[in-house]
């Protein structure tokens, strides 16, 4: 067989070991290792390869970002700041149709600036706010698919660790990442609130609910000391790598620091808690470590294959235009999405796609937005979409089948496709903070 060959079967074996259910760092790390081993004939290259990859994920100093906001998403969520920031929105859109869906939106955008995960945000939500749209007569998939339209946001509004571990595959500033995310996820947001404006303006019975009327509005007070905290915590991040004043190393760091200060003023953590929170972020590091590594390995195969640069010949052969190009990224990714998870999709799609970006002048800041909002939707497509099964799994609630959570999530995607499709139009939403 010839390289690309190689390469091709080594690409569609890792997918189906993937779906199959191997280990996603395993399925990467050994294909691309007997890949490389059957293409040069080589064994001892192969091993040296495999040394590299090691070497350069463990000594890469962007990578200490993983660790630090880890610890600070895991120490804010014991805290109970999502709980606090629902609790503002609500009091807020009380009087709005939808309006507990349009709260749940813009609690789950905050709660996403601090902790980056979407699982974290289904999880909380669906303890939090589910219940409280039941009893007030929403309907059950429209609320199921609020809490998971809206926990995706954790993978875009930063710190996202997939935002981080895109950087690493492109070899980008996780900074620049992470600026580049705010103004996307925010339109998300924005997107979402308005879609539900109009599911209660033209598809009533789909939303149901009566006003929340009866949720005791908050004093500015209560206001403010449910929303400075995890604002303080925005500020200091965000605002700290934007105006320079520190790096993401450093930025993570100063947030953790202050998360903890904020749960140890609150007397929510303790030794028990912060033990706990340990061990997940270490667990969870070692995790995306893994996976980082093995994503260089699976590069360095794909480089050896040529794939790539045959991908690159034959597009250019058919004349397929910019939008062209794009449409196929995004078709890919989309189905890919119905099979695997998020951080598979960009381990597995972008270093084939890079070589064809990096020629044609296109920002690979705003490609990596494109790449994490596109793979995002998979979160909620079936049969694998994790967030769907994460809400299932929290409500453990017999009137609430998976199958309604699809469902209810299902014009959530719709919506993050026309996002999607704005970024890809217009770069600028993507770039505006970076010029």
């Amino acid at each position: 067989m010839t390289p690309i060959e190689i390469g091709l079967v080594s690409v569609i074996a890792i997918v189906i070991l993937i779906y199959l259910g191997v280990y996603i760092p395993i399925a990467l790390g050994v294909v691309s290792f007997v890949s490389i081993w059957l293409m040069r004939d080589n064994f001892d290259l192969a091993i040296n390869l495999l040394k590299i990859a090691v070497s350069d994920s463990v000594m890469e100093y962007a990578f200490a970002t993983v660790p630090l906001f880890t610890f600070m998403g895991l120490i804010v969520s014991k805290a109970g700041l999502g709980a606090d920031i629902y609790a503002v929105m609500s009091s807020g859109f009380r009087r709005v149709k939808g309006g507990i869906g349009m709260a749940t939106v813009g609690a789950n955008a905050v709660f996403a600036a601090v902790t980056g995960s979407s699982i974290a945000s289904a999880s909380v939500f669906s303890k939090v706010s589910v219940p409280q749209m039941l009893n007030l007569d929403y309907n059950p998939r429209f609320a199921v698919g609020v809490v998971a339209g809206s926990s995706v946001l954790g993978m875009i509004i930063p710190p996202s660790a997939m935002l981080i571990i895109y950087s690493f595959v492109a070899e980008q500033s996780v900074g620049d990442m992470f600026l580049a995310g705010v103004i996307p996820g925010i339109l998300l947001a924005v997107a979402y609130v308005a879609a539900i404006w109009a599911m209660g303006r033209f598809t009533p019975n789909f939303v149901g609910g009566r006003n929340a009327e009866d949720i005791e509005p908050l004093t500015w007070s209560e206001i403010a000391a449910k929303s400075l905290p995890i604002l303080s915590l925005i500020v200091v991040v965000l605002g700290g790598i934007y105006t320079g004043w520190m790096t993401a190393v450093e930025a993570g760091a100063a947030g953790s620091l202050l998360g903890v200060f904020i749960a140890v003023v609150r007397r929510k953590l303790t030794p028990k808690l912060a033990w706990e929170a340990l061990l997940e972020t270490g667990h969870i590091t070692a995790a995306i470590l893994f996976l980082i590594t093995a994503a260089s390995i699976y590069s360095r195969m794909l480089g050896l294959a040529g794939l790539p640069n045959e991908l690159g010949d034959l597009l250019a052969q058919s004349q397929a235009s910019f939008f062209m190009i794009m449409l196929i990224y995004v078709i890919l990714m989309l189905f890919l999405g119905t099979l695997l998870d998020t951080a598979s999709i960009i381990l597995i799609v972008v270093p084939l796609f890079l070589p064809l970006i990096e020629p044609m002048g296109l920002s690979l800041v705003w490609f990596g937005i494109v790449t994490v909002v596109g793979a995002e939707i998979g979160l909620l497509t079936p049969p694998l979409g994790i967030s769907c099964f994460v809400i299932k799994a929290t409500l453990n609630d017999d009137r609430i089948s998976l199958k309604d959570v699809f469902l209810g999530a299902l014009p959530f995607a719709g919506v993050m496709l026309f996002v999607l499709i704005l970024l890809i139009r217009f770069p600028a939403l993507s770039l505006a903070i970076l010029n």
